[in-house]
């Protein structure tokens, strides 16, 4: 070998060397979240360009997700620097194995949120990032009705109820809306509104007697909702026709009746229960695991992201809210800036309640959300006994739960294996 040979072959290994160095200084942000490409492009060139130090934003299915994420933990050694994820993402989980966040001064102004990122322990095990979420809306013809002290943002059910029979009896029609239809997303509701609000508890309370009286409360809301509910999916359609006055359903399916005529609608939060004041939040959070190659870079890009301008331009990439306290710019689209502020409200009010998505189920998620469908079925639309169906379904919910082995989740308390049908 010539002496030049030698020295391109030595260059040669600098320059991989450097880039190698290079890439390192990257912060390798491995997440579950804003995974289209469109979404992915906006992670990196509107919310992470501005972090002082590189960032590797690199989305993935959860499946490849955890899979490289275990495979650096066993290894004990690893390059994945920040993880974005759900929480049931993180609920599953060893704590041991993800950074404590505590001392980092970054936080949601949600202490429920907060309270949910220590994943049952005494630290920060993850800290939370964005969230998304299921609301309510109503045309503004409908406030003149609500009842005497009501405050929309502080409605109890049984507040809710009053109000539709008001609206129901001065209009001669019922107006409440209830996306019932075959592609509704009925079953969030009794997952993540109905049953935390008066059973604090989802598996573990299905059957109680609070869920009978639940179920009761349902049926009454039920007798002033339009009865066509059973075809309505997107609540937006029915707002914008007039065929409902005061509707629940996800951001998403709101977002067209706010954008395409913002002065006649009204968003809020969910109705409280004795339970508290239920809700089902997407909560994302970041975290850092233990095999972090740069301990102090890590910890800079968590607390970049919960930065006021981060999480504002977070939502702009993505369609997530904010977990801080922002005031939204007023060049948003008008469904933006309705939803947040009720998820807000929702979010950081002192009663709040999440009911948080199932966790665990695996391809049994289907069969779970048909037990609260079918129970809807069965006892508003068929008028069948209560306790009977619910008895009777509990068998069935048991049955999913011992098959997938998963745990409790939030507001059920937690469990050592399954999770059980009391």
């Amino acid at each position: 070998m010539t002496l030049l040979s030698k020295f391109a072959g030595a260059a040669s290994g600098l320059a991989l060397s450097c880039v190698a160095v290079a890439a390192q200084a990257d912060v390798l942000f491995w997440s579950t979240q804003a995974k289209p490409v469109e979404e992915a492009q906006a992670m990196r060139e509107q919310v992470l360009s501005g972090f002082a130090d590189g960032v590797d934003y690199q989305p993935n299915d959860g499946g490849p997700w955890i899979t490289r994420l275990n495979a650096e933990l066993e290894a004990g050694t690893g390059t994945i620097g920040v993880l974005g994820a759900l929480h049931g993402d993180y609920s599953a989980m060893d704590p041991e194995n993800l950074v404590d966040l505590s001392d980092l001064g970054a936080a949601a102004s949600s202490d429920t949120f907060n309270n949910l990122a220590m994943l049952g322990t005494d630290q920060m095990q993850y800290i939370p990032w964005m969230q998304a979420s299921y609301i309510m809306a109503a045309n503004k013809e409908a406030l003149q009705y609500l009842p005497e002290g009501a405050d929309i943002d502080a409605l109890s059910y049984d507040e809710l109820i009053a109000w539709a029979a008001n609206v129901h009896e001065a209009t001669g029609e019922a107006k409440f809306g209830f996306p019932a239809g075959p592609d509704g997303l009925k079953h969030r509701f009794f997952q993540g509104y109905l049953y935390p609000s008066y059973t604090d508890g989802v598996v573990r309370t299905f059957a109680s007697d609070e869920a009978v009286v639940a179920w009761e409360k349902f049926a009454e809301l039920w007798a002033h909702t339009n009865p066509a509910s059973t075809n309505f999916s997107f609540m937006q359609e029915q707002l914008l026709s007039g065929d409902a006055w005061i509707v629940f359903d996800h951001t998403s399916r709101l977002a067209g009746a706010f954008n395409e005529r913002p002065d006649d609608f009204v968003a809020f939060p969910a109705p409280a229960g004795p339970a508290g004041r239920g809700f089902m939040p997407v909560l994302a959070g970041v975290a850092i695991p233990k095999t972090a190659p740069d301990m102090d870079a890590a910890k800079a890009l968590v607390s970049y992201m919960l930065q006021p301008e981060t999480q504002l331009a977070t939502l702009r990439a993505t369609s997530f809210f904010p977990v801080v306290d922002v005031e939204l710019p007023d060049d948003l689209p008008p469904s933006v800036q309705a939803a947040g502020a009720a998820i807000a409200k929702m979010s950081g009010a002192p009663d709040a309640n999440p009911g948080l998505l199932p966790a665990g189920l695996g391809d049994k998620g289907g069969d779970f959300n048909r037990v609260f469908v079918d129970s809807f079925e069965r006892i508003i639309l068929g008028g069948q006994d209560i306790r009977t169906v619910l008895d009777d379904q509990k068998e069935t919910l048991a049955a999913i739960m011992n098959e997938t082995g998963a745990p409790c989740w939030a507001p059920d308390a937690p469990s050592d294996g399954a999770c059980p049908v009391e």
